[in-house]
C-alpha cells in the first residue's frame, strides 16, 4: 500500500477553530458552500509541505495556528536516511507510535508531522514530536503528499514542469547527469582556485625565480653582515688617523721614559708593598696594572697592523651598496631580504605543486566533460524516445476526458541533455497545436494536468486536488471525476470540488460548512453517510438540498458510477 493520510487536525487557521478530519483510502470528495473553509484544509497541507507561513491566516483572537498530520507509511518505502530527520519506526521504543497493518498484511509506520504559525510571523515544525527545520518537514511531507492547488495547474505551462513530467513518465534517471555536473563544477572550482590561468602562473614563476636568483647571488652570510661591514668600513676609511691616535695613547700608557702610566703604577705599588693595612689597596693596584698592560697590547696591535687597504675598503663599499639595492626591493634590512627569499622559495614550491595539480586537473576536467557529454546524450536520447509515447498517452486520456478532438505533442530540443521540453495542445478541430500557455482555457488546462498526472503514475501516495475540475461541466465533469476515481485505485486522492458529478464518484465525502458558536463563525467538517451524500449532492446540483427532483438525480449519480479512467 502507498502512504496514506489517516488524520488531519487544524486549529486556529482562518475560520477554522479546531477541526479533525479522518480520511480513508481511495478518493475522498471535500464539498461545501463557497467560503466554508475547504481550501483552508488544502492550505493546511501546504504548510506541512513547507509552504510560506502567512501570519494573517492565524484566527483572530488566537496567537498560533497549528496543523498536524498523521500518516501511515509502509516500512521501507521512504528513501534511506528518512529516519535521520525524525521518522518514527513504529517500534515499541516509541510510546506514541502506533504501527498498523496495511492491505496485504504489510506493516505500516506512523509518521506525525506538525507545523505552527505564530501571529508574530514565526513558524515551527515537528517530525514525530521532535523539533525540526521547515525544510526537513517539507522534505518528508513532499515524499508523502502531492498538492495540486487551484492555480498550480498553471505551472504545467512552464518548461521545468513539463520536463519533470516527461522524465517521470519515462523513468529517466538524472542521477548520473547530476553527478557529472557536480563533479565538473567541483573540478572547475579547484582549477580556478589554483591562482589564474597557466600564463599567469608562468609569469609568476619567472618573477619568483629571478628574485630568488638575485638574492642568492648576493651570498649574504647572515642578517648581521651589513652591520659588521659598516664597522670595518669606518675603520678602513680613517686607518692613518686611528693608528696615530693609538700610538699616542700607547706612548702615554707604557712607552714613555719613566713617565708612562705603567711605570707610575709600578712605583705606587712598590710604595705600598709590605704594608699590611694597605694590602687590599696594593692588590687592586696590581689588578689595574694588569688591565692597563692589556690595553697597551691592544693599542700596540692597532699601531702595528692597522694599515691603509683601499682595495678592501672599495670592496666593502660595493658590497654594502648591493645590500642597499636589495633592501630597496625586498625589505628594509638584510633580515627582511632573507625572509623574502624564504617566502619566495615556498611560493615557488607551491606553484610547482599547483602546476603538477593543474596538469592532473586538466586531464580530470577533460574526462569529466566526456562523462557529462555522455550522460547528456543518454538523457537526450531517453527524452526523445519517451516524448511520443507520453504525447500519445496524454492525447488518449484527453479523449476520455470529453476532449475527443484533442491533439497533444511533446517536443524535445536544445543542446546537451535536451532540456527544452514543450507540451503543445490542439483542443478543438481545426485549431493548430500550440504551446499550452497560448491555447488552453482553464478547464482544458485542468484536464490536461489531470491527463499528465494519470500518465505519470509515480506518486508520493497522497494526491490533493483543489478544484481541478474548475471550468468544466456536463460530460467533461463526469470524465474528470472518473479519472480522479481511477487515481484513487492506487493512491489516496483528496478532491475539493463544487461539481456533483465529481463528488458522486468519490469513495468518501466530507462536507465543510460554517456554523456560529458563541457569537463566532467557525468551519466544521462532517463525514457524510449515504443519505448525507444525497442531501449534499442535491444542494450541489440545484442549490436546494430538500428538492425531491434534485435528490432523485443525486441518487442516480451515486448509483450510476462510471468506469474510472486510468492506466
Amino acid at each position: 500500500m502507498p502512504p496514506s493520510l489517516v488524520e488531519l487536525r487544524v486549529r486556529n487557521l482562518g475560520v477554522i477553530d479546531d477541526v479533525t478530519v479522518s480520511l480513508g483510502p481511495g478518493m475522498t470528495a471535500l464539498t461545501g458552500e463557497t467560503g466554508a473553509g475547504k481550501t483552508l484544509l488544502v492550505e493546511a497541507l501546504g504548510l506541512l509541505l513547507g509552504g510560506r507561513a502567512d501570519p494573517s491566516v492565524v484566527r483572530s483572537g488566537t496567537d498560533e495556528a497549528v496543523v498536524e498530520g498523521r500518516f501511515l507509511v509502509p516500512v521501507g518505502s521512504l528513501p534511506p536516511g528518512g529516519t535521520d530527520v525524525g521518522l518514527s519506526t513504529g517500534s515499541g521504543d516509541d510510546a506514541d507510535g502506533e504501527a498498523g497493518v496495511g492491505v496485504g498484511g504489510e506493516a505500516d509506520t506512523e509518521v506525525l508531522l506538525a507545523r505552527s504559525v505564530m501571529r508574530g510571523g514565526r513558524s515551527k515544525a515537528w517530525i514525530d514530536g521532535r523539533m525540526a527545520t521547515i525544510g526537513a518537514l517539507g522534505e518528508i511531507a513532499g515524499r508523502l503528499i502531492e498538492l495540486h492547488g487551484q492555480h498550480q495547474h498553471r505551472s504545467l505551462t512552464h518548461t521545468e514542469a513539463q520536463r519533470g513530467a516527461l522524465d517521470a513518465f519515462g523513468h529517466i534517471d538524472l542521477s548520473a547527469l547530476d553527478t557529472a555536473r557536480r563533479q565538473l563544477r567541483r573540478l572547475n572550482r579547484e582549477s580556478e582556485g589554483l591562482g589564474g590561468d597557466a600564463r599567469q602562473r608562468a609569469r609568476e614563476v619567472d618573477l619568483l625565480r629571478y628574485e630568488i636568483e638575485e638574492i642568492t647571488a648576493a651570498g649574504i652570510e647572515d642578517a648581521d653582515e651589513d652591520d659588521r661591514l659598516e664597522v670595518e668600513e669606518d675603520r678602513l676609511a680613517a686607518a692613518t688617523a686611528h693608528r696615530q691616535a693609538a700610538a699616542e695613547a700607547l706612548s702615554e700608557v707604557s712607552e714613555s721614559d719613566e713617565t708612562s702610566a705603567l711605570d707610575r703604577l709600578a712605583e705606587a705599588s712598590r710604595a705600598l708593598a709590605g704594608r699590611v693595612p694597605l694590602a687590599s689597596i696594593e692588590t687592586r693596584m696590581r689588578s689595574i696594572m694588569a688591565e692597563v698592560s692589556d690595553l697597551a697590547g691592544e693599542l700596540r696591535t692597532v699601531v702595528e697592523t692597522w694599515d691603509d687597504d683601499p682595495e678592501r675598503l672599495e670592496a666593502i663599499r660595493g658590497r654594502r651598496q648591493m645590500f642597499h639595492q636589495l633592501e630597496r626591493k625586498y625589505g628594509s634590512n638584510l633580515a627582511e631580504v632573507l625572509a623574502f627569499e624564504s617566502n619566495a622559495r615556498a611560493r615557488l614550491a607551491d606553484i610547482e605543486l599547483e602546476e603538477e595539480r593543474a596538469s592532473v586537473l586538466d586531464g580530470q576536467i577533460r574526462s569529466a566533460r566526456e562523462i557529462l557529454e555522455h550522460a547528456e546524450s543518454q538523457i537526450a536520447a531517453a527524452r526523445r524516445k519517451s516524448a511520443p509515447r507520453l504525447a500519445a498517452e496524454i492525447e488518449a486520456t484527453l479523449h476520455g476526458l470529453a476532449m475527443p478532438s484533442a491533439r497533444f505533442s511533446v517536443t524535445v530540443d536544445g543542446p546537451g541533455p535536451a532540456d527544452q521540453v514543450a507540451f503543445s495542445l490542439g483542443a478543438n478541430p481545426g485549431e493548430p497545436v500550440q504551446p499550452l500557455a497560448k491555447v488552453a482555457s482553464g478547464g482544458e488546462l485542468a484536464r490536461t494536468m489531470l491527463a499528465v498526472r494519470l500518465a505519470v503514475t509515480d506518486s508520493p501516495g497522497v494526491m490533493v486536488f483543489d478544484e481541478v475540475d474548475a471550468g468544466v461541466g456536463g460530460a467533461a465533469a463526469t470524465a474528470v471525476g472518473a479519472a480522479l476515481a481511477g487515481l484513487g485505485h492506487h493512491a489516496q486522492v483528496l478532491v475539493v470540488t463544487h461539481l456533483a458529478q465529481v463528488a458522486a464518484l468519490a469513495d468518501h465525502q466530507l462536507e465543510v460548512r460554517k456554523a456560529e458558536r458563541a457569537g463566532r463563525t467557525r468551519s466544521e467538517v462532517s463525514v457524510l453517510d449515504v443519505e448525507g451524500r444525497v442531501v449534499e449532492i442535491s444542494r450541489m446540483l440545484s442549490g436546494r438540498p430538500d428538492s425531491a427532483s434534485a435528490r432523485r438525480h443525486a441518487r442516480e449519480l451515486l448509483d450510476g458510477v462510471s468506469e474510472p479512467i486510468g492506466r
